[in-house]
């Protein structure tokens, strides 16, 4: 399991939601950082991923910005954190 995860969504996102359930169905611990409420969030998450857009995750120092639920799985056992 990872030892820092940390997802950055906008409220109302939908594909936002989708991370979290993704993310609380299976028991994995992370911080929400709400980008259109933190400056400071919105300004590390532009520099982590050169965009403005949510969701965005960073596991460990992986990366992955502007996903859908999909695209997490996929990315999460590719980097298999889950291992």
């Amino acid at each position: 399991m990872p030892k820092s995860v940390r997802l950055f969504i906008k409220a109302g996102c939908p594909w936002c939601d989708e991370a979290i359930d993704w993310l609380d169905h299976r028991q994995i611990q992370y911080e929400v950082l709400d980008v259109n409420r933190d400056a400071v969030a919105r300004r590390e998450m532009h520099d982590l991923t050169g965009q403005s857009k949510a969701p965005s995750i960073d596991v460990d120092g992986h990366i992955l910005a502007d996903f859908g639920a999909d695209e997490l799985e996929r990315w999460w056992k590719q980097m298999e954190f889950g291992q």
